[in-house]
């Protein structure tokens, strides 16, 4: 069977859409087109790519990103390890809704400086309500409240994602550890990821990002952190480059309070595994069935 190009799953796509469907979802790419190399726009498929193509496309992103920003990256392809499911937990009973979770997200991914873009939206919510669209995510006076109680909300790596049933040319999918992730370099960034996602946990790039060189994370991921080019669609990792190697999210790193346990579901012995097992834990929106490994619980 021949390999599918990035052209032909658009075709695909096209016939699948129809005619009007898919003139919507091409506009971005005809829109930011010029913003790709040639190299970039032929580029297969991330699952199609052989360890000697990606050796070439890694070696291709480091020159841009020196070239661009005048940055040496480590730029690399961090694969899912065997006999890991990865899942997180958040404790709402201590999150005092301090935002370094998202400042810290913004940092580690490369994020455009502009819109202080973050992966995280860190909700104040009323105690009593679960209810996260009713949430607050524009909050600007000190917590914690008496009367609140704060929910961060990011990528939920649901083990039946929405998102990627509907992307027309199957540039986002699920990995073999839990992690839901994007081709950045096959998204044609016509959104429907977004509409799809209950979460609201996914992102556009509206422009080239903006990151001054000297605040560059050097540390990237062909499918995480690494600088993403404008016009496509991106989303939370779990911090799959840092993760994959047996380190922490930057998220539960930077959290002042301990709110935070992540780590492999199939360990036994993990701290994610105590939470699941001797808390009453709870998932955003279990009616909808999307599975999600993100999991919320109270102290009491």
């Amino acid at each position: 069977m021949s390999k599918i190009t990035r052209r032909g799953a658009m075709q695909i796509a096209g016939a699948t859409l129809g005619a009007a469907a898919f003139a919507k979802a091409a506009a971005p790419l005809a829109k930011f087109a010029g913003n790709l190399s040639m190299d970039d726009f032929l580029q297969q498929h991330y699952r199609e790519l052989s360890d000697e193509d990606m050796k070439k496309v890694l070696a291709r992103l480091t020159a841009e990103s020196k070239s661009e920003y005048g940055v040496d990256v480590n730029m690399v392809d961090a694969r899912p390890q065997k006999g890991v499911q990865f899942g997180y937990a958040l404790n709402l009973s201590v999150c005092n809704g301090c935002r370094k979770c998202a400042e810290a997200c913004h940092i580690e991914n490369n994020h455009d400086r502009d819109t202080n873009n973050s992966y995280i939206r860190v909700l104040e919510m009323k105690k009593g309500s679960l209810d996260m669209e009713h949430g607050n995510a524009h909050y600007q006076h000190e917590t914690p409240q008496d009367d609140s109680y704060y929910m961060p909300v990011q990528c939920q790596q649901c083990d039946n994602p929405p998102c990627v049933d509907v992307c027309p040319v199957k540039a986002t999918w699920k990995q073999s550890d839990g992690i839901v992730v994007v081709d950045y370099n096959w998204c044609i960034g016509c959104r429907y990821c977004e509409a799809a996602c209950p979460y609201h946990a996914r992102r556009f790039n509206w422009k080239k990002p903006n990151v001054p060189a000297s605040e560059i994370n050097p540390n990237q991921s062909y499918l995480s952190n690494r600088i993403r080019p404008k016009g496509v669609m991106e989303k939370c990792t779990f911090c799959l480059h840092r993760t994959r190697v047996g380190k922490l999210p930057a998220c539960l790193e930077a959290c002042p309070t301990g709110a935070r346990v992540f780590g492999n579901l199939l360990d036994p012995k993990s701290d994610i595994r105590w939470v699941l097992e001797n808390k009453r834990v709870f998932v955003l929106k279990e009616e909808l069935g999307t599975k999600p490994r993100f999991f919320y619980f109270f102290d009491a």
